[in-house]
């Protein structure tokens, strides 16, 4: 019964975090110097997670306790999945590729930190995401289904931090091409649509 949960927290995770942006440049850029790669990614995980919980532990509470506000969080996510997603197919026609290339400026653990919380939480589409979404749609799967959502979710951010950190001298070349984000941009329009369908299907 758990893994239905645990699945779309996962899918919809995946799609909210595998996307272009300040956080994921600066993941790749440390993991091609191999500097504070490690503190990084920990800090961009526990961040992720602690905003998903506090999500599904507030928002979700708030919207299963008022019937309008469900109805609201279902529609309203709905309609957002399903412009995220059309946006992503309309990024796909863009031209555009992440800017990898390494800084020359070394950095120290203090320094290093202070960046990774900034690129996390001074990003407002983080809370949008985690907070609002993130937690509005787990808080419709149950008591126990939500934390299974949040888990999913969660275990999306940590696999695609330890992935494009430490992965990323591998990951570079391809993630540095046009096409390869082009690919990735109407993989995520896909699910994202998907589960705009489900969550309007109730």
């Amino acid at each position: 019964m758990s893994l239905p949960f645990y699945l779309k927290g996962l899918g919809l995770g995946a799609g909210l975090i595998v996307a272009i942006g300040s956080q994921n440049a600066h993941v790749l850029r440390m993991g091609l110097r191999r500097q504070h790669v490690g503190l990084t990614v920990l800090v961009c995980v526990l961040c992720e997670s602690l905003l998903i919980s506090a999500g599904v532990a507030g928002v979700g509470t708030l919207i299963q306790r008022s019937p309008g506000l469900l109805a609201v969080a279902r529609w309203g996510g709905a309609l957002f999945l399903f412009w995220y997603g059309l946006r992503a197919w309309r990024s796909a026609y863009a031209s555009h590729a992440l800017n990898a290339a390494p800084h020359t400026v070394e950095l120290n653990v203090r320094q290093a930190l202070a960046t990774a919380l900034a690129v996390t939480l001074l990003n407002p589409h983080v809370y949008l995401d985690t907070v609002v979404l993130l937690g509005a749609v787990g808080g419709q799967q149950g008591s126990e289904g939500k934390w299974w959502f949040a888990l999913g979710a969660m275990n999306a951010a940590f696999a695609w931090f330890v992935l494009l950190g430490f992965g990323a001298r591998l990951l570079s070349p391809w993630f540095a091409r046009p096409a390869a984000w082009r690919m990735l941009d109407v993989l995520i329009g896909a699910v994202m649509m998907m589960l705009a369908a489900t969550l309007a299907a109730g």
